[in-house]
């Protein structure tokens, strides 16, 4: 485990994460410009014998579904029927419920369980949700956003641990189907680029902005365009991404081309359309 976020300060509160890099630093721009592989620990090695199958499966489709599977058989979540009430709702409510639910608003229950996943795994603290948050002091949208990571986490089961899985599978098949890619080029359209702060202005059209700790962006610039009045141009490092459409059989959010990437401070340059 490792320190997150920003070195602490001589008697601060030390955070922790599950990556072998603190979180100020896959945060940070320098990480993005040069990154390195991200792995969560413990995953990899306590599902060995479903990563060595996937290296004998041939075609993303396959392998999409014996994810599925495996996920399903892990958690029980193929026996929801046999049970009742919020069991019952619990076991149903899976990574692919939270996905969608992630898709429909960033800022529901859904979004904020996976905002509170990255802060836990990869030590990145969110910086919105409903609202500004604060990192030292506790406002009305701290409070809303510790309100629906409650309620969220309350309807499924060990939905961090699912969402483990999807990183490290999203990991393993990006290293296959794009061996020699380091980055993708991505765009992200914004209504609100005030809510992002500004770290750097590099020049005319281009700085560095602070995106949330969870971030979606599309592989299509014209499509940016339907999500804002703002279209960032930006370049994602291949080892922050937790899902990308395409991923699974009958993918979610594939009309959009959709990317959720882990955020921090990213060079970005604003699009004239």
């Amino acid at each position: 485990m490792t320190e997150t976020e920003q070195p602490p300060s001589p008697g601060g509160k030390i955070r922790f994460n599950l990556c072998d890099l603190p979180g100020w630093i896959i945060a940070s721009e320098a990480f993005n410009e040069s990154p390195s592989a991200l792995h969560l620990a413990g995953v990899r090695e306590s599902n060995r014998s479903f990563f060595k199958r996937l290296e004998h499966l041939t075609t993303p489709g396959e392998r999409g579904r014996v994810f599925h599977d495996y996920v399903s058989v892990k958690f029980g979540l193929h026996l929801w029927n046999e049970y009742t009430g919020k069991a019952r709702s619990s076991l149903r409510n899976s990574y692919l419920r939270f996905l969608a639910g992630w898709g429909v608003d960033s800022n529901g229950v859904e979004g904020a369980v996976m905002k509170n996943w990255v802060r836990s795994r990869f030590g990145v603290a969110p910086t919105y949700h409903r609202g500004i948050l604060h990192r030292d002091t506790c406002g009305e949208e701290d409070n809303r956003f510790a309100y629906d990571r409650m309620k969220g986490s309350a309807r499924t089961n060990a939905i961090d641990a699912q969402l483990d899985l999807l990183y490290e599978f999203c990991q393993f098949e990006l290293r296959l189907r794009s061996p020699e890619s380091t980055h993708f080029t991505l765009y992200r359209g914004t209504y609100d680029p005030e809510e992002h702060p500004i770290r750097t202005v590099k020049e005319r059209r281009e700085s560095v902005v602070r995106l949330n700790n969870l971030v979606s962006f599309t592989s299509e610039r014209e499509r940016a365009w339907e999500f804002g009045s703002t279209v960032w141009k930006t370049s994602v490092p291949a080892s922050k991404i937790l899902f990308f459409s395409g991923l699974l059989p009958d993918s979610l959010l594939s009309g959009e081309n959709e990317y959720l990437a882990i955020g921090g401070d990213y060079r970005v340059r604003e699009l004239l359309y």
